[in-house]
């Protein structure tokens, strides 16, 4: 695995012979709403759609669209389920769709971070009718900062602190945080990784073994308003639910001016 994501790597930068601008790199066009589980401080322009689908682990997929309705506003819809790639029964999430609401409060400036407020019901991976939550809960409210710095291109640090309303049936709906980075390699290439306490999924053993979600992943520009994204999700090996080190995911995300 290690090497295969070396030779990914290589291999995107010796070919970068034109300017696309999706989300990830030095000309990236638009902004990151999400890391890979994390939510950030970015705004889908006004004007502006975005169609993303996500492949996780057991044939899970997650489908998302966004539009910036006005200046520094946008809304969302998402749904998915697991077992979609695969054979068998496809087994839908029970929930509602997800919603996705977000504000930009202030842009960044010299000295203060980009700050958004925002909320989004959609969790990941298998969802459980018992507990009536997903596997990695739902940001739900959330409070989301971001700050670039210019070093050898472009590094964005990330905070943000959430309160999940409506995963609250195992008794553990504690306030939460995630930290995260971007570091541009080129023009259209980054690499992120998040970490995600987890403070709202501790207190016992049945879902996570307390360690938090580290992930990681890389982004790629590969066209005009289009970005691949390959991750290595839970390296800790916080699940309950997976006895491997981690869980491989892809992303596709497509983003253009109506």
């Amino acid at each position: 695995m290690k090497k295969f994501i070396i030779l990914f790597i290589i291999s995107i930068l010796a070919f970068q012979t034109t300017y696309a601008q999706g989300t990830a790199g030095e000309s990236a066009k638009y902004e990151y709403r999400q890391l890979i589980d994390m939510p950030t401080a970015g705004v889908i322009q006004k004007g502006s759609y975005g169609l993303s689908t996500e492949l996780l682990p057991y044939g899970t997929l997650i489908v998302k669209l966004e539009a910036g309705i006005i200046e520094n506003l946008s809304i969302g819809i998402s749904y998915g389920g697991s077992n979609i790639i695969g054979s068998g029964d496809i087994s839908w999430y029970k929930f509602p769709p997800g919603v996705n609401l977000r504000f930009r409060l202030f842009d960044e400036s010299l000295v203060i971070p980009a700050l958004t407020l925002g909320f989004d019901t959609q969790g990941k991976g298998e969802y459980f009718d018992e507990a009536k939550r997903y596997e990695i809960k739902a940001p739900g409210f959330f409070a989301a900062v971001c700050k670039n710095f210019s070093v050898l291109g472009y590094l964005s640090l990330h905070g943000e602190i959430n309160y999940s309303i409506l995963e609250d049936n195992d008794g553990d709906n504690f306030i939460n945080l995630m930290v995260g980075a971007e570091k541009t390699l080129g023009s259209s290439f980054s690499v992120i990784a998040e970490y995600n306490f987890a403070f709202n999924d501790n207190s016992t053993n049945e879902f996570g073994e307390g360690k938090g979600y580290l992930n990681m992943g890389v982004r790629w520009s590969i066209s005009d308003g289009v970005t691949f994204g390959f991750d290595l999700r839970d390296l800790l090996g916080n699940s309950s639910f997976d006895t491997n080190a981690a869980d491989r995911g892809m992303v596709i995300e497509f983003i253009q001016k109506i």
